[in-house]
């Protein structure tokens, strides 16, 4: 059985762009509607990380914690963007958090479901890991163009 509207959501988007049909329609079985209110925190830094998600409408900002005064915003993400990828890599905990800038609807997906079939699938395991080592990249070069910002603002010597 598939969740019809998920997959044909899916397949329309390029991160899941050339992945087989079926692994398509596994992710669309492992994925569920979630709704999140501005200033609703998502996940937060050290937690379990278990999930990963695709954002439907809305924006969602990434932030890393700071020891002390506000978090800082490495990056907002917006419509057909993928979010999370801690759930891949032990020890499965998130490295950022994440809340909601606007109000946001997202699939939710169940990324210990999806760890498990990629162990029983190498193909598809090593499509899924190519495409988290990218969003991987990308959010880390974020996150260090950020703190590179706050570090050394301009003007200073």
């Amino acid at each position: 059985m598939t969740n019809r509207p998920i997959e044909q959501y899916l397949r329309s988007q390029p991160f899941f762009s050339g992945l087989r049909p079926e692994s398509i329609e596994l992710l669309a079985n492992c994925a569920t509607e979630r709704q999140i209110d501005a200033g609703q925190i998502l996940f937060r830094h050290g937690e379990r990380a278990s999930k990963f998600y695709l954002i439907r409408s809305g924006c969602i900002g990434i932030e890393i914690p700071a020891i002390a005064g506000p978090a800082i915003k490495v990056q907002s993400l917006g419509p057909n963007q993928v979010l999370g990828w801690s759930w891949l890599i032990p020890p499965y905990q998130w490295n950022f958090q994440a809340s909601a800038e606007l109000k946001s609807d997202l699939f939710e997906f169940d990324g210990e479901r999806v760890l498990a079939r990629c162990e029983e699938d190498a193909q598809l395991g090593y499509e899924v890991l190519k495409r988290f080592a990218s969003l991987m990249s990308e959010r880390l070069d974020a996150a260090r163009q950020r703190l590179m910002e706050q570090w050394n603002p301009p003007g200073f010597a």
